[in-house]
């Protein structure tokens, strides 16, 4: 309706419709970006990620989430009360057709200390991932050692990743679904060499928000030739069932995230985080106590079949 009256309206008119409409634009856009502000800096506050001296490697893979990592952190390093340096990095895999000009050229133009690490591990995967074959696990675990090598050549007390709330959602998925185990993307973590502090300060943040902020800032999105074209793996499948979660049923996918952070032990069933075996009635009342059966949470009038949908076909 809008552009049609455009195309009719006196051209003083469509002026006016175009200065409100580009208003419009503005407000939503700075809105965004005081959100992604807010978003991070509850994350960073929440877990204690940044402390007043520290060198944040941002690691910048060219990809939409750690661009939008590195603009938002650095925005956030010019309010913030403490002092806290940055460095962009960048693996360089080699991959072919790689513009490995881009992110120099971009990383120079923000005037931010940054360095570019040469690796063939493109080579390495191809060679021993079979044709077909899901190549994300190796290419991961080539890229951790050699970041953490980096870390520790630069000085840097923490590592930053581009991951957000959906990727720690979809871990969890598939951790449960192909691991059997409940375990997630913890927002702050120790590495497995126990040398180093990992942050994901991008947890709380929604990807539909990055994906739009790129195309605020106009990000040189650099595409991952070598696994983005998987299109069959098991991540994509569980991101497919969270986007059709979140479309038939708003709000489901937001207190399956909070349930992450709300988790109790003597509810579940492993024997080493809850001491199942030595635990004798006290009698004493208490707060963390079972009492037999929870309160429906579809008692507010949905059923069951709402939450979660029920087969009629058996």
């Amino acid at each position: 309706m809008i552009n049609e009256t455009v195309l009719s309206a006196p051209a003083e008119t469509t002026a006016a419709l175009s200065f409100k409409q580009g208003e419009k634009i503005v407000y939503e856009n700075n809105k965004l970006h005081k959100r992604l502000c807010r978003q991070v800096g509850q994350a960073i506050g929440d877990f204690n990620m940044i402390e007043d001296g520290d060198k944040i490697m941002v690691c910048l893979s060219g990809g939409k989430d750690s661009y939008a990592l590195l603009d938002i952190l650095m925005t956030l390093r010019e309010r913030a009360p403490i002092k806290f340096d940055i460095v962009a990095v960048n693996l360089d895999q080699k991959q072919p057709n790689f513009p490995d000009h881009i992110l120099p050229a971009y990383l120079k133009q923000l005037d931010i200390p940054f360095h570019i690490e040469n690796q063939d591990t493109y080579s390495i995967v191809k060679r021993l991932i079979p044709e077909g074959k899901t190549t994300c696990s190796l290419c991961s675990r080539l890229r951790r050692g050699i970041l953490y090598r980096v870390a520790d050549e630069l000085g840097a007390t923490k590592i930053a990743l581009g991951h957000h709330r959906d990727d720690i959602m979809e871990t969890f998925f598939l951790n449960m679904f192909f691991g059997a185990k409940i375990k997630g993307m913890p927002p702050k973590l120790q590495s497995d060499d126990g040398k180093h502090i990992v942050i994901r300060p991008l947890a709380y943040v929604k990807e539909a928000d990055t994906e739009r902020y790129a195309q605020v800032k106009n990000f040189p999105i650099i595409p991952c030739d070598l696994c983005g074209s998987q299109e069959n793996l098991q991540r994509k499948q569980i991101k497919n069932m969270l986007r059709e979660w979140e479309k038939k049923h708003p709000g489901r996918v937001d207190n399956i995230f909070s349930s992450l952070s709300t988790v109790v032990p003597s509810h579940l069933m492993d024997k080493e985080l809850f001491g199942f075996a030595d635990l004798k009635a006290t009698g004493e009342a208490s707060a963390n106590g079972d009492i037999a059966f929870d309160e429906e949470p579809c008692s507010s009038g949905n059923t069951i079949s709402s939450v979660i949908p029920l087969r009629t076909d058996d």
